[in-house]
């Protein structure tokens, strides 16, 4: 099959490998569309490990089943496949129904090859049946842009005013969900991207502008999607005593140092830290009953580098989605 691997820092090539073969509790599945991540491009940065390379990116999987030896997926099923690939169920985390902490956890993309191929090999308890409205491509963000982004607005609280700093993949799915809770989105871009900022404004965002400028009301929550660390500080400074800062990336510069007035006021930092199978079942049951509108930019397999460049350098609204679809599907 084809698919493309990061082999080290820097290191990605499109490459012919041997087709996976599924063992006991896995399936096979046919990969139609893989979401690109900013994950998928820390790990080729060399910003997140990749324990035994070379690997097959892409954990933000759309396919259908093609071998299930314990009957448990039907063939043909359509299923999303996130990042959280594998949990032991046994550790301290696990038990306490926080297996995203899994000391064990074994990543897709990461520690398991993912979605950047023609076909993948999953754990049958980490797939998941995806809703029917949704399209291959525009059914892949949501598994991990819409998962991590629907975690992080829960752990965010239920504050009305709330504040999303970097309107990427997650931010465009999450804007639309809390406007769909009745709740009221500001939205900050790259400073003077009045592009994304008019691309925010068409998704219910109530305010829009460069994370250099200040709300024009105190924030109740505020979630940081942007990898930049200078922001929690102005992020804090946005948000009212009490409320919650979340930083939802895997990976972040330097935060800098900050006055303590600004954590003051029983103000909460926090990170997420991947996801959890009922995280999977929660949010797609809310994209099941609310149409949210996800916006993809699609690329060929052969051009997953681009893709990952093109991110980097905020080419694009909404995500990036590789299409792996035959001709005929599209």
């Amino acid at each position: 099959m084809r698919a493309v691997q990061i082999h080290g820092p820097g290191a990605i090539a499109l490459a012919e490998v041997p087709d996976p073969t599924p063992g006991p509790g896995q399936v096979l599945v046919r990969v139609h569309a893989c979401g690109v991540c900013r994950t998928d491009l820390h790990e080729l940065d060399g910003e997140v490990a990749i324990p035994h390379p070379p690997v097959i990116p892409g954990h933000q999987v759309v396919g259908t089943v093609l071998d299930c030896e314990s009957g448990a997926l039907a063939t043909g099923v359509r299923v999303g496949i996130p990042w959280l690939g594998w949990a032991c169920g046994v550790c301290t985390f696990c038990l306490a129904g926080q297996e995203n902490l899994c000391e064990r956890a074994r990543f897709t993309g990461r520690d398991i090859d993912g979605g950047y191929a023609q076909l993948t090999v999953a754990d049958e308890r980490f797939c998941f049946p995806l809703p029917p409205r949704y399209g291959d491509l525009e059914a892949a963000p949501l598994l991990c842009a819409g998962l991590i982004g629907f975690r992080a607005l829960r752990l965010a609280g239920e504050g009305e005013r709330v504040g999303l700093y970097g309107f990427g993949a997650s931010a465009h799915l999450i804007a639309q969900v809390a406007r769909a809770e009745g709740r009221r989105v500001f939205a900050f871009t790259r400073p003077d991207d009045a592009p994304t900022q008019a691309f925010a404004r068409s998704l219910g965002a109530a305010w829009a502008g460069g994370s250099d400028e200040a709300p024009p009301e105190e924030l109740d929550a505020a979630i940081i999607f942007a990898a930049a660390g200078e922001l929690v500080p102005t992020a804090l400074a946005a948000v009212r005593p009490g409320a919650a800062v979340v930083c939802a990336g895997i990976h972040m510069s330097a935060i800098p140092s900050f006055p303590y007035e600004l954590l003051w006021g029983e103000r909460v930092l926090r990170s997420v830290a991947n996801l959890t199978r009922e995280d999977a079942r929660e949010f797609l049951a809310v994209a099941e009953r609310v149409a949210l509108r996800t916006t993809v930019r699609p690329y060929p397999l052969e051009q997953a580098a681009q893709a990952l460049e093109d991110l980097r350098h905020g080419r694009f609204d909404g995500a990036a989605v590789l299409d792996l679809r035959p001709a005929r599907r599209r």
